[in-house]
């Protein structure tokens, strides 16, 4: 296809589009023109995707067939009604879209940090990298709890939430890099691994999860989520399958996005407990058993609400008024 025949054939007729799709009111002759008009530009579109993908084309028709969308469907307002739909069908269906991901995320990090900690704890001269025998019993008997109760709960809580929201948001931007998530992911692993050899080598493993487990049973189920969808883009673009890469990859990003929306209202949610329940008196097992349950009710959002919106029909990719023209083309 000769790109710039095509677009000059077809120039009176996007131009005429533009107009239109520009105009305050539209008269019935003009309405249903402007309706024509979108249809044969969106056949143009498709054309242009399928024979002579260039970019500057593809992009200003399809800036322009939004802007006619307006016109069409009329203008949209965000309603409860529509974050209602969206929290029960598309998130989910997002989440669920990384399900295996995420799991197998969290079962590697786990079972490494696991090592790590038995590693360094079994080792004097790995305990001594931490610091001197004084220096770690410090960590365990004053330093580790104190983190949690040296800031105000609001603005503690608001501070994690940050920063853990932050390095979610880079995994997942930047997962298909791929290294990026598996850096996140090795520091991780050595935190908690010497983290938990200290404790255990002055006999306070059990404050260690006792101190954790309330924020950091979520915390870590999203940020390891967030992990495995950055390492899901990047899997993508490696072996796209059936589908032509760059469809792949706007595909599997748009539904990232959704992820990463999910991703910070969990972590809003591990930021509150760990400002207001981590640090404060109430006994041991009921914070162990919030921690429980807001884990427990995040992994049952991705794996049951999400399989049930899947049923559903929903995708986790951009839908309704977002979603990505379709136009059938013959061969």
């Amino acid at each position: 296809m000769d790109i710039d025949s095509f677009g000059a054939v077809r120039e009176a007729r996007w131009a005429r589009l533009k107009k239109l799709s520009g105009a305050r009111r539209l008269t019935g002759a003009e309405a249903d023109e402007l309706t024509r008009l979108y249809q044969a530009t969106a056949g143009d579109l498709a054309a242009v995707r399928s024979a002579a993908p260039e970019p500057s084309v593809v992009a200003r028709l399809s800036v322009l067939l939004a802007g006619a969308r307006v016109w069409l469907t009329g203008a949209h307002t965000v309603s409860t009604r529509d974050v209602g739909r969206y929290l029960v069908t598309g998130l989910p269906a997002a989440l669920h879209r990384v399900r295996w991901w995420g799991l197998g995320v969290t079962i590697a990090v786990l079972g490494l940090a696991t090592l790590s900690g038995w590693w360094t704890v079994t080792h004097p001269e790995a305990l001594a990298l931490v610091g001197t025998p004084a220096e770690r019993a410090a960590i365990a008997d004053e330093e580790f709890a104190s983190y949690y109760t040296e800031y105000d709960s609001t603005s503690f809580a608001a501070r994690v939430w940050t920063n853990n929201g932050w390095l979610a948001a880079q995994c997942i931007a930047f997962g298909i890099t791929g290294v990026f998530p598996l850096y996140l992911l090795y520091n991780t692993v050595l935190q908690l691994g010497v983290a938990s050899a200290v404790m255990a080598e002055a006999g306070a493993l059990d404050v260690f999860f006792q101190l954790l487990a309330p924020h950091g049973l979520l915390e870590l189920s999203a940020v390891f989520v967030a992990a495995g969808t950055g390492l899901r883009l990047c899997w993508t673009m490696l072996v796209p399958g059936p589908r032509p890469r760059g469809r792949a990859l706007a595909e599997e990003g748009r539904a990232a996005m959704g992820v990463a929306l999910g991703l910070v209202l969990a972590l809003l949610a591990s930021g509150l407990i760990e400002g207001y329940v981590t640090g404060s008196a109430l006994p041991w097992w009921l914070k162990v058993a919030i921690g429980a349950v807001a884990a427990a009710a995040f992994w049952a959002y991705i794996w049951i609400a999400g399989r049930a919106a899947v049923l559903a029909g929903s995708t986790g990719d951009t839908e309704g008024d977002l979603a990505t023209d379709q136009v059938a083309l013959a061969g």
